[in-house]
């Protein structure tokens, strides 16, 4: 399952965006570190279910309507503060929670309310630039200190004639997220001298910071964007390339609605309709979530967590069935399965993915939309219904 990390200062609204997203029970509390245990739980990102081109909806409980849920894993550990890569706060827990992430979401407080230790301050004194800058800024030095305390190994391992540069950053780096095909593509980018005793801090640091950038790419979320003074919110979009104003709060706010039955919402809609009773008191304060969504086309949760995984890991969405002329599995439960594959994916690569005996026994596939078979080199597509025919069927 694709892995999704919150990060962040204290009190930017990190846990308001995970409780949200996952609706889990979790502690939200206007002070820092509210969150000290790492909380994992699962989000969803949201497409259009194959479905809608049939006459009746599918049998999947992440389907609402033909709009399609699939399931990812959120992460949510405590904020960071300045001095994170050095174990100031609890830094060093957050900072290694990340290792297994595949993307970041850096919640930003894009109101400027709270400093640089999440302490509350006036609205607007803060300026939430510098939180984009300060996460990235501690990363990148928590991966140089990681680089730093095993370069003495590197430098033993360069006396054996058999040592190969490459092979020992190789081996180092694989082990905090970077597969060798990431490793290999930053060294293309980096200027270093093969004798590593001639490796100074600079080319350390460079080096951790593109494979961060490579490993560990982040998404902006300016949280609070509901009462942010509006040049915030386009003084964050020309600071960083991927930014999704966003209301956490309005996002939580409209789903408890929803599990009340006080309001018809799917998360990531653009609208809501208020269809129960509710107090005066609730009806403002419905109405103002609705200005933020009527502005920003949503609360932005559900666009953020779509941007960082078909946005910025670039995966699609492809279905397996079994049989190809109902879109169903051995069952008959239509579309019950949805899988995020990388872009580029083959059918091959589906079939591992459902199970690795399906994977080794894969003899061809079938394009179920178009009912024909389809080559094993065949890139698959967004909303790809594919039959995968094994001798482990």
């Amino acid at each position: 399952m694709i892995s999704v990390a919150l990060a962040g200062k204290p009190n930017a609204g990190k846990s308001t965006f995970y409780k949200a997203a996952t609706r889990a029970d979790v502690d939200v509390g206007n002070y820092p570190f509210t969150t000290i245990d790492a909380n994992r739980g699962v989000s969803h990102v949201r497409t259009r279910c194959p479905c809608l081109e049939l006459e009746s909806r599918c049998d999947s409980e992440n389907c609402r309507g033909g709009k399609r849920y699939v399931p990812i894993e959120l992460l949510d550990v405590a904020g960071l503060v300045p001095g994170a890569h050095e174990g100031k706060g609890l830094g060093n827990q957050f900072l290694d929670e990340l290792t297994n992430a595949d993307v970041i979401l850096n919640v930003v407080d894009a109101a400027g309310g709270t400093n640089a230790e999440g302490e509350p301050v006036e609205v607007g004194s803060y300026d939430p630039i510098e939180d984009v800058n300060f996460v990235e800024r501690e990363m990148d030095l928590w991966l140089a200190g990681i680089v730093d305390r095993n370069w003495e190994t590197i430098e033993r391992q360069s006396r054996s004639p058999e040592f190969d540069i490459e092979s020992a950053l190789t081996e180092l780096l694989t082990g905090i997220g970077a597969s060798e095909h990431d490793v290999a593509a930053v060294l293309r980018q980096l200027e270093y001298p093969d004798d590593p005793m001639a490796w100074d801090d600079a080319v350390r640091e460079e080096l951790a910071r593109l494979i961060r950038a490579r490993t560990k790419p982040i998404v902006v979320v300016a949280n609070k964007a509901d009462i942010a003074p509006p040049e915030n919110i386009e003084r964050l979009r020309e600071a960083a390339d991927r930014v999704v104003p966003c209301t956490a709060a309005g996002e939580l706010a409209l789903r408890e609605a929803a599990d009340a039955d006080a309001v018809d919402y799917d998360p990531g809609d653009d609208d809501f309709q208020i269809v129960g009773d509710i107090s005066d008191t609730q009806q403002e304060g419905l109405e103002r979530v609705r200005g933020v969504v009527s502005e920003w086309d949503g609360t932005g949760v559900q666009t953020a967590l779509d941007e960082a995984v078909y946005g910025v890991l670039n995966r699609i969405t492809v279905y397996p069935v079994q049989n190809e002329t109902h879109w169903s599995d051995g069952q008959g439960g239509v579309l019950p399965d949805a899988f995020l594959l990388a872009s580029g994916a083959t059918p091959p690569d589906l079939a591992f993915a459902v199970h690795s005996d399906i994977g080794e026994g894969y003899l061809h596939a079938v394009d179920a939309r178009r009912s024909r078979r389809i080559g094993e080199d065949h890139e698959l597509a967004e909303g790809d219904v594919i039959k995968i025919v094994s001798t482990a069927n």
